[in-house]
Formats: C-alpha cells, structure tokens, sequence
C-alpha cells in the first residue's frame, strides 16, 4: 500500500497526487521534498543527461503543479548537494564530472606544492583488468549476492612521471559490460566521468576510510619506494542516485610529496 500524500493545497489534483505518491515518500515530507525525489527520479532515469540543461524552474512548476518556489527549494537542495549546477544567466544543468570546475572532486591529493592533482591528467598503467566472482566481502560492500560478476582493476596512477597511487577497483560487472584495460587506460578524462558518459552510471556520492599502512615487497615494486615508506590507505565506495553503491576502491597513496585535503563544514 502506497504512503499517504501531503494534503497541502499545492497537491490536490489527482495528477499532482500521483505524482507525489511516485516517490514513495512519507506523508510527513515536505513538499519541496517530494518535488525533489520526482527530479531524482528523472535524474536516474536518464531524462536528463551528465551536462545537459534541466527545464527551468517555471516549466518544472508546471509539470508537477505545485509553484515555482517549491521547485526552487527543491533545486538548491540537489544543487548543495553536487547533483546539479546552476549558471547564471544559462538554467541549471545536470553535474557531471567533466566539468573543469565541478565543486565536488573524489581525488583529493594535493602535491605539497603546486595545485590540486587532477585524476584525468594522471599517467594510468593498467596492471590487470579482469572479471570475476565477488567474494562474500566485495559481494556486500556492492551490494551484490556472493558470486556475482564484478569487474577487478588494478592501475597505477602517476604525476609527472612518478607513480603516486595503487588502486584496486571492483565494480558490478552487469552495469559496466564491456569495460576492459584499454578504455580504463586511455579515456581522456577522470575515471567517473567516462562511467557516466559510456555507463550511464554517475558517482554522486562517497564513504571513505583512511588509515596508515606500510607497503609489501610488491606494492614497493609498482610505487618505486621501499618497504619503509609510509603510504596513506583509502578504502572508498562510491554510490550513485538512491545510494546505490556501484564501485569498491582501495588505494594506496605515496605521502613523500603529496598529501590528502579534505574542506570540512
């Protein structure tokens, strides 16, 4: 049995009615909350593409008919949180993560001097890229059963020549048919932008776990340091809309010139 529905005078018609339900959201919800899992909702559905224009405030207001300043509230909320970007003077545009100045960034390495390391300028060296049966583990950090196709990739990432990180990534092997080392080693961009624009898949989200490890003989190797060269381990899922996790990373960062910032609020 469907929720109940907000009885607010906005949503009265049977249309606006259905709309809402659509949502699956709690009577108690506010309006502009329910506006804003209906544009999720379109959002997931691939209505509106990584990087294309929104309609605008006013034909939103028409479409779920409610006003133009629910929608508004609506809107600042997906826009705080990276999941859409406003232009002035050009609408509001789906975020993606080709945009040069996207407020949202997953990399946060910083080289002690000098700017912002950018992951779609990294060297990548591709050490395998395979599919496999999740492990119990992987199968639910992915939400997936044990056993399920995950495709495994381990790289190398470097910055002007140095390899500065190691990363094993799994990702579900349903959504990401026919990624192989050749398109994980040579797109033209960050990683996550070319999940969405080949995949369809986009990381609006991420959880972090950071801790200090030593490296083994063969991550040593892959980094080029010794085996007493403290490195920074971070393990990440990244979710895309309805957090739903979609990728398992674990990295191991060089910290000798490099070091992880994050702006905290």
């Amino acid at each position: 049995m469907p929720p109940s529905i907000s009885t607010s005078s906005e949503v009265s018609s049977p249309a606006r009615a259905d709309a809402v339900v659509a949502t699956q959201t709690p009577a108690f919800s506010p309006l502009y909350q329910q506006i804003k899992g209906l544009i999720l909702q379109s959002l997931q559905a691939g209505e509106w593409k990584p990087g294309e224009l929104i309609p605008s405030e006013m034909e939103l207001a028409a479409r779920f008919r409610v006003s133009q300043g629910t929608v508004r509230k609506a809107i600042d909320e997906l826009a705080a949180e990276n999941l859409v970007t406003r232009r002035q003077g050009k609408g509001t545009f789906v975020a993606t993560h080709n945009e040069e100045h996207v407020q949202y960034r997953f990399l946060q390495l910083h080289p002690d001097i000098g700017q912002q390391q950018d992951e779609g300028r990294a060297q990548r060296h591709i050490l395998e890229c395979k599919r496999i049966r999740a492990t119990a583990e992987i199968a639910r950090s992915l939400g997936l059963r044990s056993g399920d196709s995950v495709i495994q990739v381990r790289r190398v990432l470097s910055f002007g020549g140095k390899p500065t990180i190691l990363e094993d990534i799994w990702l579900p092997g349903q959504a990401f048919k026919g990624l192989d080392a050749e398109k994980m080693a040579n797109y033209p961009g960050p990683t996550y932008a070319m999940f969405e624009m080949d995949y369809g898949v986009r990381m609006v989200r991420a959880e972090e776990k950071i801790r200090a490890v030593l490296p083994d003989a063969q991550q040593s190797q892959w980094l080029q340091i010794n085996e007493n060269t403290p490195l920074l381990s971070v393990e990440r899922i990244a979710y895309t809309y309805n957090d739903r996790p979609m990728e398992l990373r674990r990295g191991l960062y060089r910290t000798d010139s490099h070091h992880y910032r994050n702006v905290l609020s």
